[in-house]
């Protein structure tokens, strides 16, 4: 049974820092890809970042620059900082596990954390 756990949300001036850390269980770490999604009430999910088993990081346009997504394969850990925040990353954020790890099929949620920017 796949658990992701977020923690690290909170409340921040602009231009301040967050780094949100997804700890992931019960699934064979290095055949996943693991991502990290924000929502905002009334909108959709909107990917931020993920990265694969091989450690390849991708972006969504409004992050590149300003985040960064790693990982500890020791620890099981996804990170996601998150540097130069804006009053529009305000949102809840979920970490997500594709178990395929095409980082195209997320079936694996958290709860959430939230952040917020102001």
């Amino acid at each position: 049974h796949v658990q992701l756990v977020e923690s690290g949300g909170g409340s921040v001036q602009p231009g301040g820092s967050l780094r949100l850390s997804c700890v992931a269980s019960g699934y064979s770490y290095g055949k996943y890809c693991l991502g990290w999604f924000r929502q905002t009430p009334g909108n959709e999910r909107e990917g931020v970042a993920a990265i694969d088993s091989h450690g390849n990081p991708t972006y969504a346009d409004f992050v590149k620059g300003r985040f960064t997504v790693s990982q500890d394969n020791a620890k099981n850990t996804v990170y996601l900082q998150m540097n130069s925040l804006k009053p529009e990353d305000t949102a809840m954020y979920y970490c997500a596990a594709d178990s395929r790890g095409s980082c195209e099929s997320f079936g694996y949620w958290g709860q959430g954390t939230q952040v917020t920017v102001s």
